[in-house]
C-alpha cells in the first residue's frame, strides 16, 4: 500500500474521503464486510471506478467476498494520513467562524482546532466555543510553535488573500478556503474551495 500521490489523479484522492465514510458508516452499522456494488449504490459512482481508484494504493477486496470493513477504513486513513489529529487553525470569528468552531465532526475524522484569530479588536478576547480568540499579530508565533499545517479561512473575500500569504508564510501547507474568492498561493500549497452559493447556483441550473 502506498500513499504517494505524485501518479494518482487528483480526482481519485478527491473520493477517498467518501469511501471513509460510507465505511465509517456501514461499520457503525455493526457491518464487517462489503462490496463495490454496495458503495456504488450508496455513493453514486459505478462499482468499476471505486475498484479502479482503490487499485492506485493495492489490493483491498477478494474476489467473490468483497471488502473487510475495518481493515478498508483503516487504509484509507493512513493513505489519507488522518490516522492521526491534524492541528489546525481558523482564522475569522463572524457567523461562519462561530459555527465551524462549534461543529463537532472535525476530531472523529482527524482535525483538531488549535487556535481562533480575527482582525476585529471587538472580537479579540471574546470566547468562542472552548477558544478565545487572538489577535492577527499572534498568528505566526501560534504557526510556528504549534507547527501547523492546516488552516481554515473564514473571513470576508476582501482579506481573504492576505490571511492565505500570512498561513503560508506561516508554514501552512493546507487551506479550507469559506472566502468566495480564489487564492493565490504556491505550488506545494493545496487550497480547497467551499462557496455554498457557487454550488447553489450550479444546482439552479438544473431547476
Amino acid at each position: 500500500m502506498s500513499n504517494s500521490s505524485h501518479h494518482v489523479p487528483a480526482i481519485v484522492i478527491g473520493r477517498l474521503p467518501l469511501y471513509l465514510r460510507a465505511l465509517t458508516q456501514l461499520s457503525s452499522e455493526g457491518r464487517r464486510v462489503t462490496s463495490s456494488q454496495e458503495l456504488s449504490e450508496k455513493l453514486g459512482f459505478s462499482s468499476a471506478q471505486i475498484r479502479k481508484d482503490l487499485s492506485y494504493f493495492g489490493e483491498f477486496g477478494k474476489q467473490g467476498t468483497g471488502y473487510e470493513i475495518e481493515y478498508l477504513e483503516k487504509s484509507l486513513r493512513e493513505i489519507l494520513q488522518v490516522h492521526h489529529l491534524w492541528d489546525m487553525v481558523l482564522v475569522g470569528a463572524g457567523d461562519l467562524g462561530h459555527a465551524l468552531a462549534n461543529y463537532d465532526g472535525f476530531e472523529s475524522r482527524g482535525f483538531r482546532i488549535v487556535a481562533v484569530f480575527d482582525a476585529n479588536p471587538s472580537k479579540i478576547g471574546k470566547q468562542m466555543a472552548e477558544w478565545q480568540v487572538q489577535p492577527m499579530e499572534e498568528l505566526d508565533k501560534t504557526l510556528r510553535e504549534r507547527n501547523v499545517n492546516v488552516a481554515i479561512i473564514a473571513v470576508p473575500a476582501g482579506a481573504a488573500q492576505a490571511v492565505a500569504d500570512e498561513l503560508v508564510e506561516g508554514g501552512v501547507r493546507a487551506l479550507l478556503n469559506y472566502a468566495p474568492t480564489t487564492l493565490s498561493v504556491p505550488p506545494k500549497v493545496k487550497v480547497y474551495h467551499i462557496d455554498p452559493v457557487a454550488g447553489l447556483q450550479s444546482m439552479t441550473y438544473y431547476l
